[in-house]
């Protein structure tokens, strides 16, 4: 029987200390990046209300303020950065409109772009695990 995706990785991964750790950050930075890579409005407010935690998903609760918001991907590095293996590490965008831009609302065709990213979960995990094994001579 062939092994799981996580077997395979977790089977060499566990040879190298810290290698499954570095799979993980990797992934999740790379996740984030193509999740604000999509965004599908101009706006900028809602790609700058991207948030991370590792304690509850962030809520739909941002209004926007009607001024250019720069996006700032530090806090969320920051947020990946201190994840533990184990810990469940919530993405989520804060603006209040952020679910009638993916589902649609009024009229207006659904831009699904989170689900698109989520569904590439494992081939970012799969690319980042291929690096990490190249790097590090495995």
């Amino acid at each position: 029987m062939a092994q799981s995706f996580a077997a395979t990785v977790g089977a060499w991964a566990a040879k190298v200390p810290n290698a499954l750790e570095a799979v993980f950050k990797e992934s999740a930075q790379e996740l984030v990046s193509q999740l604000n890579e999509l965004v599908p409005v101009d706006t900028g407010f809602l790609r700058a209300s991207l948030m991370a935690s590792t304690s509850a998903m962030p809520q739909l609760t941002r209004a926007n303020a009607g001024v250019p918001v720069p996006s700032d991907l530090g806090d969320i590095v920051l947020v990946i950065a201190g994840a533990d293996l184990g810990d469940t590490l919530y993405l989520g965008y804060t603006a209040n409109y952020a679910a009638y831009v993916h589902y649609g609302a009024q009229g207006r065709a659904p831009r699904p772009w989170v689900t698109m990213v989520a569904q590439r979960w494992e081939m970012i995990a799969a690319e980042k695990a291929a690096e990490v094994k190249s790097r590090l001579g495995l």
